[in-house]
């Protein structure tokens, strides 16, 4: 990723697991977000209804294994799979690949993220 086609986001060490800064990428907005010590970015609207995904909760993703009939259900947050839910309707996102948790038809698009220097940047193309 060039210099010219970069937008900085801010210093590495200002994030935690969890956190997520909003960047304006050319005409639309990015959220950044730290989730399992590394960075990604999404774009910041939700396909529901345009809401700032974003700006929802970073957690855990819960998955669930089924035995077969008659079986419970063993569920478990998978530490390894973090999502971000929208704060409007609650829409669920998985934070590495933007794809739906629950309808692949619906995906965020990405960008790409670098850090240079101790400074977090998102590509702009």
């Amino acid at each position: 990723m060039s210099a010219e086609n970069r937008v900085e986001v801010g210093p590495a060490a200002d994030f935690e697991d969890g956190d997520a800064a909003i960047v304006q990428v050319g005409r639309v907005e990015v959220g950044v977000i730290k989730a399992g010590g590394e960075f990604h970015a999404l774009r910041n609207e939700c396909p529901h209804d345009g809401g700032p995904v974003c700006e929802g909760k970073v957690e855990p993703r819960l998955v669930g294994e089924w035995g077969g009939p008659g079986e419970r259900v063993d569920q478990h947050y998978d530490d390894d799979q973090c999502i971000i839910s929208c704060p409007w309707h609650g829409w669920s996102f998985d934070v590495e690949t933007g794809e739906h948790i629950g309808d692949d038809r619906y995906v965020l698009p990405k960008y790409d993220v670098v850090v240079e220097d101790g400074v977090v940047y998102v590509n702009s193309e």
